[in-house]
């Protein structure tokens, strides 16, 4: 298949780092489902293998992908590597015979095993029992109705060394939910959802981060910024360890902000320093902030993006874009109003107007990377039509992006 939608959504630990992925596929030409799931799943693996690399699209990270009975059962899945992926049965394939000795057969081979996405009861829990010594893992929909008689449940499969994920959990209420019957991983985008205090005041090293912001922007002495940037060490510090990474190529290594000031100019600084907010030194976040990582997705998908709708846009239009990116999820880091957040740091009317009411071509374009991260195939299909780009594009496009992400947060953990 030459085209294909893929997606991967994050998994996270209690303590709010990134550990797995769900890898999400769809073949551009039946973008609507998928007919045949044993092929499905098939072409979902020899993408990440042969055309997308594990390197790219996971990072050290396994990848949960779904699997019917019929590619269960065929040899072909002894072929495919054990380190990279944890096969995940859908809630249909019975605990037949045959299907619990190929679960006792891949187990024996170190293969990672977990049952997807299931309906918890007694009846789901008898079942599943007869391969608790092969599951590494089982996933609970949170999404659906549960209640607090699946914590035993929950604790009995935890007794048995089966780690238990939360899936579908897009609001804060469904994490603390899944949290309180025991869930150990969490999938969804939750962590991404701002929780808004009235009358809330930034924290000192928010303010430290919005002043430097100010002071790159207005066109201030070198030397003020320089003194600013000294007196917050942490800040200056992880500047001056990620310009030296595997993320940049330069000549001689950098030694000060006035060197990477002369080197690299104001605005990608300033661009820099919004993104590392999102970091654990100024954030306080885990070491894989999540959201930090998909802050950095978005920004690269919304330069690339607009580099592919106009080839020949400028710089401070991608100036634009990159800031519609930065900023999107800024109210959930602050738990400030996006408003009064854009307000505060004087954002032109077009990333303003973008970020609030996806208005304009880089509005069209945030709404764009929201349905990427949905999965809503339907409307990338649409925004490609409209602007003329072949599926091919975004495919790319989204790799690119995701390389660029796993480069950036190993130059972050360096």
């Amino acid at each position: 298949m030459e085209n294909v939608y893929l997606g991967r959504q994050p998994i996270l630990d209690s303590k709010g780092d990134l550990v797995a992925y769900e890898i999400l596929y769809r073949d551009s030409a039946k973008a609507s489902h998928i007919s045949n799931d044993r092929f499905a799943s098939a072409s979902v693996i020899s993408n990440i293998l042969n055309k997308f690399g594990t390197s790219t699209l996971l990072g050290n990270r396994r990848a949960f992908v779904k699997v019917d009975e019929k590619f269960l059962l065929h040899d072909i899945i002894f072929s495919i590597p054990k380190e990279f992926f944890i096969f995940s049965l859908f809630e249909d394939v019975e605990m037949s015979e045959r299907v619990v000795e190929r679960l006792q057969q891949l187990h024996a081979k170190d293969y990672v095993l977990a049952i997807n996405d299931i309906s918890l009861d007694s009846d789901t829990l008898k079942e599943y029992s007869k391969v608790y010594k092969e599951l590494s893992y089982i996933k609970i929909n949170v999404d659906k109705d549960i209640d607090f008689e699946m914590k035993a449940m929950i604790s009995e499969m935890k007794a048995h060394n089966i780690k238990v994920v939360g899936s579908k959990i897009e609001d804060n209420a469904h994490y603390i939910l899944a949290k309180e019957i025991g869930c150990d991983m969490f999938q969804g985008y939750f962590f991404a959802k701002p929780n808004i205090v009235e009358n809330a005041k930034y924290e000192p090293s928010q303010l430290n981060v919005l002043k430097l912001y100010n002071l790159l922007i207005n066109d201030t002495n070198i030397d003020e910024i320089t003194s600013e940037f000294e007196n917050n060490y942490e800040i200056t510090v992880q500047l001056l360890r990620y310009m030296n990474s595997c993320a940049f190529h330069f000549r001689n290594r950098i030694s000060s902000v006035h060197h990477i000031l002369t080197l690299v100019g104001r605005q990608p600084l300033a661009q820099w320093l919004m993104l590392m907010i999102y970091s654990k030194s100024v954030s306080r976040t885990s070491k894989h902030s999540p959201l930090m990582l998909m802050v950095k997705n978005r920004t690269e998908l919304m330069e690339n993006i607009l580099k592919a709708v106009n080839p020949d846009v400028k710089s401070n239009a991608l100036g634009e874009a990159y800031f519609v990116g930065v900023l999107s999820l800024i109210d959930t880091l602050f738990s400030v109003k996006l408003e009064r957040i854009l307000a505060d740091l004087n954002i032109s009317d077009e990333v303003t107007n973008a970020l609030l009411k996806d208005e304009g071509l880089l509005g069209e374009i945030y709404a764009l990377i929201r349905d990427i991260e949905a999965f809503d195939t339907k409307s990338v299909h649409i925004f490609t039509s409209k602007y003329n780009l072949g599926t091919h594009q975004i495919e790319d496009v989204v790799l690119k992006c995701m390389e660029e992400v796993t480069t950036f947060e190993e130059a972050m953990t360096a």
